[in-house]
């Protein structure tokens, strides 16, 4: 199992709230966090590795 933390943005890029996920890989945390959308930006991160940006239209 990897830890994944996925980052609330605002408007303006600046993280509004986190919260961690626990997936097997980059898809299932992908899939976990897509979820979870709603209506904000997103960030997935792994330590340090940007895995994806997400928001409402993906």
């Amino acid at each position: 199992m990897g830890n994944y933390r996925l980052y609330c943005l605002d408007g303006v890029g600046k993280v509004m709230s986190a919260e961690w996920i626990e997936a097997e890989d980059d898809e299932a945390a992908i899939a976990a966090a897509r979820e979870k959308i709603d209506g904000h930006r997103y960030e997935l991160w792994s330590n340090s590795r940007l895995v994806m940006r997400l928001d409402d239209q993906h």
